[in-house]
């Protein structure tokens, strides 16, 4: 019979009913007593010296509180990078700041100048537009190859447009190089990861409150890891200590990567919260998303891929120019290095395998990740050399994938990662009969008939999931353990409350978490409740990306909920358990912890007299 409850049974989304009735609580949604709103004046040139903001047109018109400028944040730290690169000479990736309002240059189009804080947010629109920056438009640099080559440079202070240059794995430099002089054949293939811009439903508005009795700042955003946000946000930029600011994101209509990091616009508010000593309000227009929110890809790649006669992959070699853009966004030298390296062997064993990458600096918006995050970037150019390689040795490209998949487990690839797990070839053959490829060339010829065009492509990948163990990321350059934190709480009145340092951005957690412990503990899925999103009330935790939020923070709840079954075993073992032990054992209602033979002890889940808690075993006969 199936399921009623617990992982595997048919439950209907329990978030669905607010968010399809209207009754969602999104960021704009949150309007606090005296909040005054923010209109951003931005660069309207990709690169330029700033002589100086004139603000005095601004400052008279109606409503108007205060301007900001660059000025303002003389002693503020600027936006940190999250994760450190180390180039392949050893040498740390160049790192130049990323001040939250533009000081002495502007760098890409949308770099903040100046905001004006006013009563309405039409007020303060109006008073942006008579903000006047004074700036001498400088030669922009778009083009990476031309970037590193003597282009302008985006950063003076740090004397090169190349962030670093790295490569992986350095060992194998020399055996790919051999391999590659020695191939029966060899496929090159030069393209482009083009740039993407992130689109999600909700754009980013963020609410910065301070509360002066007790010198507590509070941050609203729409944001995929708050305790992040607080942490980046208050050791970094503005001194904050972490029990003196609370960062709350609520529901959040979609993410993409585009929420995981943190902005200029959130510190701002929260920085002028506190100078105003009033809630400060910010919400980016579509077309103000467009030149703020991280963008995703942008890679120039050129790829080698060696086969003996056969057809057998020997090495490839890949050289890869990756965009940062104007800035080091937060995880943004991560996504280029650790999350597409190591993505590199795909399904294949490719006996060894080189992957350089120089991350260059242009007068663009900022990259990070997005969608995948470097396993696109891999794939993409991966799948797209073996399609290649196949047309050029006139071999069937499904029968090339087949004739290199792994198939004997666990495999160690030259690339720093071991599969455990996989069968590649029962995939292949579910995909061919699904796609019904056997039928293509008569659907082909249907379309020639009719003067259309018809396609057929092949593409295998290797996802990762997680970004985790902490001791493993902090090997790589992570600058924070990306580990993940549950509480499970088992109420006196009966229901259970579990606080995850995950949040959801329209993945459902609020019903697939409540499974896992449903089924853990054995109880209806609705006496679970998952609180998420807010520093104040949920443990430290990393946030959602990367496909982590079962894989690592749902393990964190496994931990938490067997200590709760465990405490249930010791206290029904303080009651003088028989020699026979004590076990639990799993019923519809509730697991039941039992002393020897059948005696049951007590149900988790169930409400007893007196208010306490099956759990908690009340004194008294079994």
């Amino acid at each position: 019979m199936p399921k009623d409850h617990g992982i595997g049974a048919s439950s209907k989304r329990r978030e669905d009913v607010r968010f399809l009735t209207g009754r969602g609580r999104y960021t704009d949604d949150i309007n606090l007593h005296g909040q005054a709103y923010a209109a951003f004046v931005r660069s309207q040139v990709a690169h330029g010296r700033l002589n100086g903001v004139d603000t005095s047109a601004a400052e008279g018109m109606p409503g108007v509180l205060r301007v900001f400028t660059g000025k303002d944040f003389e002693g503020v730290g600027g936006l940190p990078c999250g994760w450190q690169v180390t180039d392949r000479h050893g040498k740390p990736m160049l790192e130049p700041g990323h001040p939250v309002l533009a000081r002495g240059k502007v760098r890409h189009v949308g770099d903040p100048i100046a905001v004006v804080v006013a009563e309405t947010a039409e007020q303060a629109r109006d008073a942006a537009e008579a903000v006047v920056a004074d700036i001498d438009e400088l030669p922009a640099v778009i083009d990476m190859k031309a970037a590193v080559q003597g282009g302008a440079l985006v950063h003076d202070e740090i004397g090169s447009n190349l962030c670093y240059d790295w490569g992986f794995v350095e060992d194998n430099r020399e055996a790919v190089d051999a391999a590659i002089r020695g191939a029966h054949h060899v496929t090159t293939l030069e393209l482009v990861n083009q740039r993407l811009v992130a689109n999600p439903m909700e754009p980013r508005v963020a609410v910065g409150d301070y509360e002066f009795a007790t010198d507590m700042s509070t941050l609203y955003t729409t944001s995929q890891n708050p305790h992040v946000i607080r942490l980046l946000m208050g050791a970094f930029v503005l001194g904050i200590p972490e029990h003196k600011l609370r960062v709350v994101a609520p529901d959040v209509g979609g993410g993409f990567g585009s929420k995981i990091f943190h902005y200029a616009e959130e510190a701002f508010v929260t920085f002028a919260a506190r100078q105003l000593k009033r809630p400060v309000k910010w919400t980016a227009s579509r077309s103000e998303s467009f030149m703020t929110d991280a963008q995703g890809r942008d890679h120039v790649t050129k790829i080698e891929l060696a086969l003996d006669a056969e057809g057998h992959f020997l090495a490839i070699r890949t050289e890869t120019y990756a965009n940062m853009g104007a800035y080091l966004s937060t995880f943004a030298p991560s996504v280029p290095t650790w999350l597409h390296g190591t993505l590199m062997a795909g399904n294949y064993k490719t006996p060894v395998i080189y992957v350089n990458v120089k991350a260059v600096f242009t007068n663009t918006v900022p990259v990070d990740a997005y969608r995948g995050a470097g396993r696109p970037e891999a794939t993409f150019q991966l799948e797209r050399v073996i399609d290649k390689a196949a047309r050029e040795m006139g071999i069937d490209p499904v029968e090339l994938r087949r004739k290199n998949f792994i198939t004997q487990f666990p495999y160690a690839t030259p690339v720093a990662v071991e599969y455990d797990t996989g069968n590649y070839h029962a995939t292949m053959d579910k995909l061919l009969e699904i796609a019904d490829v056997a039928g293509f060339e008569a659907r082909l010829a249907e379309s020639k008939s009719r003067g259309m065009l018809r396609g057929l492509g092949i593409n295998c990948y290797i996802e990762a999931c997680g970004i985790a163990p902490s001791n493993l990321v902090g090997q790589l350059g992570a600058r924070a353990g990306l580990y993940e934190s549950a509480t499970v709480r088992v109420n006196a009145t009966g229901g259970i409350v579990v606080m995850t340092g995950s949040h959801s951005h329209g993945q459902g957690h609020e019903t697939s978490f409540a499974q896992v412990i449903s089924d853990m503990i054995g109880i209806p899925e609705a006496q679970v409740e998952i609180v998420h999103g807010d520093t104040a009330n949920t443990p430290m935790g990393m946030g959602t990306y990367g496909s982590r939020s079962l894989a690592v923070g749902g393990s964190a709840m496994v931990r938490a909920a067997n200590k709760i079954i465990a405490k249930a075993k010791k206290i029904a073992a303080h009651r003088r358990a028989p020699a026979g032990g004590l076990g639990c054992r799993h019923r519809a209602e509730g697991r039941q912890v039992q002393r020897g033979g059948d005696r049951q002890v007590g149900r988790l889940g169930q409400r007893v007299p007196g208010g306490l808690r099956a759990a908690q075993l009340p004194a008294g006969r079994p």
